[in-house]
């Protein structure tokens, strides 16, 4: 399992994810699930992947093999974030048909899911949530963030915090908690992470961090975030049963 959320706001866009990938308790590695393609002043685009790890390597691979062909539809020469989105979602239908069948006779399902953001010059930034089957949604006004994998111990502080108009400052802070009350929950979710945001207009990826143990800011933020919590609660009436 893994976890992901990107944010499309006013001022940018926002992608996290962590990197823990496990067979088990007892068989854990780790793996990166962020993949960045940019031509500086032209594009910058983001691939973050849950699910089974081949499968969405597989798909990783064949859309780096098809920008080689310079004469094919590929992430390069897409025309705009929607025809990219289609691209992954080729992508996927690609390998589910050279590898669902033989996963299936080891019963082993074909799951997989993707957010693909970014943005390419002559439109705005966009966010995109692409499934196993291929198909595809968009992020809008009101759903202005996407999550994949074990996505719900941390959408509730997404949920009361982040709008259209958080600054790309906010949606940090905030889709870093969201992570660390994930990985208080789920063991299947864990450290280093991948922290990439990115300012509206700039056509290349801003700022980009790979977030470990030892981050002094994220281990700052989760500790006082634990002992706000606590206060507030203690602070919160009693019920009147009576």
């Amino acid at each position: 399992m893994t976890y992901c959320v990107a944010m499309r706001l006013d001022a940018g866009l926002v992608f996290l994810s962590d990197s823990r990938t496990n067979a088990g308790v007892d068989h854990i590695n780790t793996f990166r699930k962020m993949t960045v393609w940019e031509r500086p002043g032209e594009r910058m685009l983001v691939l973050m992947t849950s699910g089974n790890l081949s499968i969405s390597q597989s798909v990783v691979n064949v859309l780096n093999e098809h920008l080689a062909a310079t004469d094919k539809p590929n992430l390069y020469n897409a025309p705009n974030l929607f025809e990219a989105a289609r691209l992954v979602g080729d992508a996927l239908r690609e390998v589910h048909q050279r590898d669902a069948a033989a996963l299936k006779e080891f019963g082993v399902d074909f799951a997989a899911a993707f957010i693909l953001g970014g943005h390419i010059h002559g439109e705005e930034p966009r966010l995109f949530q692409i499934y196993a089957a291929g198909n595809f949604i968009e992020a809008t006004h009101d759903t202005p963030y996407f999550q994949i994998g074990e996505s719900k111990y941390g959408k509730p502080i997404i949920d009361r915090v982040v709008k259209k108009a958080t600054s790309l400052e906010e949606a940090s802070k905030c889709a870093l908690i969201s992570m660390d009350s994930t990985i208080r929950s789920n063991l299947s979710v864990g450290l280093p992470l991948d922290l990439l945001v990115y300012e509206r207009g700039d056509f290349k990826v801003t700022h980009q961090i790979k977030i470990g143990a030892d981050d002094p800011y994220f281990n700052q933020i989760r500790t006082q975030w634990g002992e706000r919590l606590r206060q507030v609660f203690a602070e919160l009436p009693d019920p009147a049963w009576d």
